[in-house]
């Protein structure tokens, strides 16, 4: 197939462009590179993918020097004419849509960040997908949208109407427009909720790679709700095939409900899915595992709750196993022995802003 992912510099682009130019895809990949955390992080990734930094223009193809099939294109995704463009003269076969404004606690302070990227990029790639016959939409969801859901684990079948931060509700917006577009024009379309990734060359602000950089720093580590969280840590390479399996499970239009009744009208071709570990770790734990992996102690400061997180997610995988064939495999000690690897090599040899 010819594969547009968009987000292509990002942590979970940058895998999936990979995996999926090694499958023998042809791969198109497009980034604005913002400077929401370190971009020398983002250019690497991307040479390590073939496109070199001093060669990359904005809205300019450029193949790449070591993946078949993958070339990229420096492009923001609120530039409709650019991004409409692109989508008439290439064709593409399916759409992965992993670029957005993440984090959390970010969208406290930068509410329009997440409403140009998540809100109005996401509209554009709809549009094109509608315009250009996009045979499938696979898109970034997130565990945040179960908000304060006390039910675990969180099932798809679960209310997410009471998220507790913008850039959740801007993931469940994301899920509603895809939905509509799926239903009135017929665009096969997956939700994907990702639960806490983590891994090799992932993203600095996640708490896990804020911790390396302040153990290795000597400095103290914040530990947030007083290291009373739960989070269903979820290996890249669990997520990526995750990812994989569910471009190649394009949903149909469902004629039936689960029971074999007839629905009428026919339900759209929309399908959500948990990706996740289903297997939460205690935060304390995590941090002890990556003290180990680090061979070293972390100081730490105990704090409140922050404004917008939430104290347990646990995914309900049930769905994913049953339809995609899906299961994770990569232990927490695993993991984070491959991350803390990698970020010790990194670190000596490019460096990372934090």
């Amino acid at each position: 197939m010819k594969i547009l992912v968009t987000g292509a510099a990002g942590f979970i682009g940058f895998y999936l462009v990979k995996k999926l130019s090694s499958l023998g895809h042809v791969v198109a990949g497009i980034d604005n590179i913002n400077n929401y955390y370190d971009v020398n992080l983002k250019y690497s990734r991307l040479l390590n993918c073939g496109i070199k930094r001093e060669e990359i223009k904005y809205g300019i193809k450029q193949e790449s020097a070591s993946l078949s099939g993958f070339f990229f294109i420096k492009l923001d995704l609120t530039d409709r004419e650019k991004l409409f463009s692109l989508f008439a003269e290439e064709k593409f076969d399916c759409v992965c849509n992993l670029a957005a404004q993440a984090g959390v606690r970010y969208s406290l302070e930068n509410p329009y960040a997440y409403i140009d990227s998540n809100i109005n990029g996401f509209i554009n790639v709809l549009e094109a997908c509608r315009l250009y016959a996009i045979g499938h939409l696979v898109f970034a969801s997130s565990s945040s949208v179960y908000g304060l859901n006390e039910k675990t684990p969180f099932s798809v079948e679960d209310s997410t109407d009471h998220p507790v931060s913008l850039y959740a509700a801007t993931k469940k917006s994301n899920e509603l427009m895809a939905y509509t577009y799926s239903h009135l024009f017929n665009i096969p379309s997956t939700g994907l909720r990702f639960f806490t990734v983590y891994g090799p060359w992932g993203r600095p602000d996640m708490a896990y790679f804020k911790f390396a950089a302040s153990i290795f720093d000597n400095k103290p580590i914040e530990v947030y709700n007083n290291g009373n969280m739960l989070r269903d840590f979820t290996f890249i390479d669990d997520i990526i095939e995750g990812t994989v399996a569910a471009i190649n499970t394009v949903p149909s239009v469902n004629s039936q409900s689960a029971a074999g009744e007839p629905l009428s009208p026919p339900r759209a071709p929309f399908k959500l899915y948990n990706l996740g570990n289903n297997k939460p770790e205690k935060l304390m734990d995590f941090i002890e595992t990556l003290e180990k992996a680090l061979g070293r102690k972390a100081e730490k400061v105990f704090l409140g709750m922050q404004a917008g997180d939430v104290p347990a997610t646990c995914a309900d995988i049930d769905s994913a196993r049953r339809d995609l064939g899906w299961e994770p495999k990569t232990s927490i000690n695993e993991g984070l022995k491959l991350f803390a690897d990698w970020f010790l090599e990194y670190r000596n040899k490019d460096g990372v802003s934090h």
